[in-house]
């Protein structure tokens, strides 16, 4: 089995450097040529058999643009939508605490959020349920930088370090093999 990992295209809060997890916005125009670029690859791939896609505006948009192309079928699954980042959303990206925040693995985000140890567990979750469900399938995961960050962390170990620099392009693709 094969699981392809993409974070949605880009969108106004992306490119201003805000911190956007669960405000609900649409893609930017660069965005949406992203997500075309996006379908072109993977329709040059030619090997997706379905999309599990966050239910999320910019990631629904991004894995339309997909499906539209190369004729895949969409299943939303909630527990792909982006980290709550609590009161820390719709502010800096450089917002002091923010960075901190985001590796402590027990502290809510921004005090209302989410922990990172409760959004690992419903992306973890989700992936068991997608291995254990599709095993015979190629699916592309359509989701959110925070979420392609746990994805990561379920196939490949992280520091502490290095869970804190990683960083996933809009639209960028990432090929993970499953045993």
């Amino acid at each position: 089995m094969k699981i392809y990992s993409t974070r949605h295209g880009q969108t106004a809060y992306n490119k201003q450097e805000i911190i956007l997890g669960t405000t609900d916005i649409e893609l930017d125009e660069t965005g949406e040529r992203q997500a075309q670029e996006l379908a072109e690859k993977i329709k040059e791939l030619g090997n997706i058999d379905l999309m599990i896609v966050s239910p999320m505006k910019r990631a629904i948009r991004t894995a339309r643009a997909v499906a539209d192309k190369c004729g895949i079928g969409m299943v939303i699954d909630e527990r792909l939508r982006e980290w709550d980042y609590g009161e820390y959303e719709g502010k800096s990206r450089f917002t002091e605490g923010f960075a901190e925040n985001k590796i402590n693995f027990g502290v809510r985000m921004g005090k209302s959020g989410e922990s990172l140890l409760q959004l690992s567990h419903r992306v973890y979750t989700a992936l068991d349920d997608i291995i254990s469900s599709y095993r015979d399938k190629t699916v592309l995961i359509v989701s959110h930088g925070g979420v392609c960050r746990v994805i990561e962390t379920y196939f490949n170990d992280m520091t502490t370090d290095e869970f804190a620099n990683w960083f996933m392009d809009n639209c960028g693709l990432i090929e993970y093999n499953v045993n």
